[in-house]
């Protein structure tokens, strides 16, 4: 190679090498950072679990580039809605530029990069059934049954499992109005994540409540006065019986039955009454009392009559008919 002689330059070619070329080359540098400070590279991920309802592209991309500000708007953009709890979703290159497109981005200076398109699935948590019979059990013994120590759960039915999104899970378990809590009651569970319904259930339970009730231990003609000996008790389940059945043999001791009633069968307030103690046409004392004042007058029972039950009664003395309350079998009241 040569050397270059100093002494042959020209003064105006060594002020162009020294000034002038130096600045171009510089320009074109500099223009060169301009434009490649300018492309955002967006690299799609391969695969992706997500535990939000919608699809950021923040979430699915490796977003790169000098605009801070930029990076920031393209990470929020909304690609879709996520698929539901341990499902996936699918989501290739051109939907995204699609969707870039669609929130007024231009592409010119986008470089979309992906190797295949990416999978995207949705977080979830799975209850499964010895977990749902808990929470199920859990309300029954802490609500109904709190101060029941004779009711049983029984039957419990419920899913084999749910599957809901990652977050914070609660529930709330609920009967329908006027549920009466024996037998088999449907109960429905309401989820919620981050304090967001998700979904509702349907479960059931069958609740056994044992008691000793009073039986006829042998027939019972119409009006025949109940004694000891002609009662017993037989421990039942309260699910299959109706709400009027009697459990105490005390209570009808002394009542009769009101029509013929068969051996085992369950006794109920409608099968027995209170014998009359007043019959049509006795005489009885009619009593009238108000503030220390007692007055009392002779009448004749027109109909028959039970202990509190009112009845017409006829006084002797100014033959008018007075509706009278049963006291006992002489004895009747009237206001005063």
């Amino acid at each position: 190679m040569q050397d270059v002689n100093p002494k042959k330059t020209s003064p105006r070619c060594l002020l162009f090498i020294f000034l002038v070329l130096p600045l171009a080359i510089f320009i074109i540098e500099g223009a060169q950072d301009v434009v490649a400070a300018e492309v955002t590279t967006i690299r799609l991920l391969e695969k992706v679990e997500i535990n939000a309802a919608m699809i950021s592209l923040g979430a699915i991309a490796q977003i790169d580039g000098d605009d801070r500000q930029l990076i920031q708007s393209l990470k929020g953009v909304d690609i879709g809605k996520a698929p539901l709890p341990s499902r996936s979703r699918v989501i290739d290159i051109d939907y995204i530029r699609l969707r870039l497109k669609q929130n007024g981005f231009s592409l010119e200076n986008f470089d979309l990069q992906s190797s295949s398109p990416v999978e995207i699935t949705r977080g979830h948590i799975e209850i499964d059934q010895q977990k749902i019979e808990k929470i199920v059990s859990h309300y029954l013994r802490t609500t109904v049954l709190r101060d029941n120590n004779i009711a049983q759960i029984k039957d419990l039915r419920v899913p084999e499992r749910i599957i809901l999104p990652r977050g914070q899970i609660t529930y709330q378990v609920m009967a329908p109005r006027n549920t009466k809590y024996l037998g088999k009651i449907p109960l429905a569970v309401h989820f919620n994540v981050d304090g967001e319904f998700q979904k509702k259930i349907w479960t059931s339970a069958t609740i056994e409540m044992f008691v000793d009730v009073v039986v006829a231990a042998r027939p019972l003609r119409k009006h025949m006065t109940i004694t000891e000996d002609v009662i017993e008790l037989r421990q039942m389940d309260l699910a299959h019986l109706p709400a009027d059945v009697i459990t105490d043999p005390q209570s009808v001791l002394g009542k009769r039955a009101r029509s013929t009633i068969s051996a085992k069968t369950v006794l109920r307030t409608d099968l027995i009454e209170l014998p009359p103690l007043v019959k049509r046409g006795d005489i009885v004392v009619i009593v009238a009392e108000s503030k220390g004042l007692r007055i009392t007058a002779l009448g004749k029972a027109k109909r028959k009559g039970r202990l509190g039950e009112r009845i017409p009664v006829e006084n002797f003395d100014s033959k008018k008919i007075l509706n009278a309350q049963v006291l006992d079998a002489k004895t009747v009241s009237i206001e005063f």
